[in-house]
């Protein structure tokens, strides 16, 4: 052999050594994040009853404190939360100190202050378990069991971006009224035997009050974060325009998720990969309200997508709202980790999770049947339009490996 071939024949074996060892590189790396993926699972899935329990193992020994040093900025609580059934079991029965109107916001609630100084806000109960919500995807009142519901589905897909959420029952007699600053006090009433408040917000009316059981009032009770993050408001590049007849751009224009790409803080960081995570717990939960969302302030795009008030949901169990989804069609990219948990959830495994998950909370049963199975149908089809767009495009394109390590002090 001459020696230009024996070259010819040393490069073309460089070359193939280099592809396999790259390749080789590349598979072991994915198959170990894998294997992390699908242990992280099985560790979510033998924690997802949470006892609520008094009982602190802690060094602190403040519910609140523990709470609060949890979060960060990718995170507002951690994988392994032992004493998550002890803060849980606090928001539930700690006593109420204050009571005021909520918040600025279009929908009905109250701002609690629990013994200890910790913030929480109540959303009362508007409707019973199997009553639809018809109209548009975002029509009705807050569902105060779909914000118990959205926290364990952010559990169970290892989001935890959410904050903390459990059902409570609440004397407004003998628990509010007494604490109640005037601004509350003055929008309480008596509609037959039952006491009633409307509160102050952007559609409360004194015509549309809600209504206790006598003087006893199921709610959701949501943890305030802590004030040492304070929060940074941002519009939602798929929100809606709520206009009749008026579309927004990314429902008339394929090409939409182009140029979200090229606007900060969508143009790197993990801000877009977040909202397509949202985009899939948000059709799930069937929440075609999120108009704008939340971040830590000053984080430049790498603070997560905070999931915050998700009370517009689980409204219409027959109602499938494919534009919810449109960040992801759009796009068509999506965290390996996100899609590995959701294939992970398949077979009636999601439904299952969060049946288990909620069993604890002290308004069991959270959801009715047909918004369990609604579930596991939706689950079906964001599988089915990540398919899509990998046949489209091909795996490597589609599936993004975005693993943020997390810090916790």
């Amino acid at each position: 052999m001459k020696l230009k071939q024996r070259v010819v024949l040393l490069a073309i074996l460089l070359v193939i050594f280099i592809f396999t060892k790259v390749f080789l590189i590349d598979n072991l790396d994915t198959s170990a994040a894998n294997r992390e993926d699908q242990r992280a699972f099985h560790r979510m899935m033998a924690s997802l009853r949470v006892e609520l329990d008094p009982r602190l193992d802690h060094t602190l020994q403040s519910p609140w404190e523990i709470a609060a040093q949890w979060v960060v900025p990718r995170e507002v609580y951690p994988e392994e939360t032992p004493e998550l059934g002890a803060v849980m079991h606090a928001m539930t029965t700690k006593k109420i100190i204050k009571a005021d109107v909520g918040y600025k916001g279009t929908q009905l609630k109250a701002l609690l202050i629990l013994e200890g100084g910790q913030k929480v806000v109540f959303k009362p109960k508007r409707y019973a378990r199997d009553y639809v919500v018809e109209g548009e995807p975002y029509a009705g009142y807050d569902r105060h069991n779909a914000e118990v519901a959205a926290f364990h589905l952010d559990r169970i897909l290892g989001f935890r971006r959410a904050p903390l959420v459990v059902g409570r029952f609440v004397n407004l007699r003998t628990e509010i009224k007494p604490v109640a600053t005037e601004q509350l006090l003055g929008t309480f009433l008596t509609v037959g035997n039952n006491t009633c408040f409307y509160g102050k917000c952007y559609y409360c009316r004194e015509t549309e009050p809600a209504c206790a059981d006598g003087d006893v009032m199921e709610g959701s009770v949501t943890l305030w974060l802590p004030d040492v993050w304070p929060l940074q408001k941002h519009r939602h590049p798929w929100g809606r325009t709520y206009r009749e007849g008026k579309l927004a751009r990314w429902e008339y224009d394929e090409s939409y998720c182009d140029a979200v790409k090229k606007t900060s803080p969508y143009d790197s960081g993990p801000r877009l990969l977040d909202i397509i995570d949202t985009a899939i717990f948000d059709y799930l939960i069937g929440n075609a309200d999120r108009h704008h969302y939340e971040s830590f302030q000053d984080d430049e795009g790498a603070s997560m997508l905070i999931l915050l008030d998700n009370a517009k949901s689980f409204g219409n169990p027959a109602l499938d709202e494919r534009s919810i989804l449109a960040p992801l069609y759009q796009c068509c990219i999506v965290r390996v980790s996100t899609w590995n948990r959701l294939n992970y959830l398949k077979n009636g495994v999601l439904k299952s999770a969060l049946k288990t998950a909620m069993s604890h909370d002290p308004i069991s049963p959270v959801l009715s049947d047909p918004h369990l199975d609604a579930l596991d149908q939706r689950l079906l089809s964001i599988l089915a339009t990540v398919k899509q767009c990998t046949d489209q495009f091909g795996p490597d394109a589609v599936l993004v490996e975005d693993r943020m390590t997390l810090s916790h002090l």
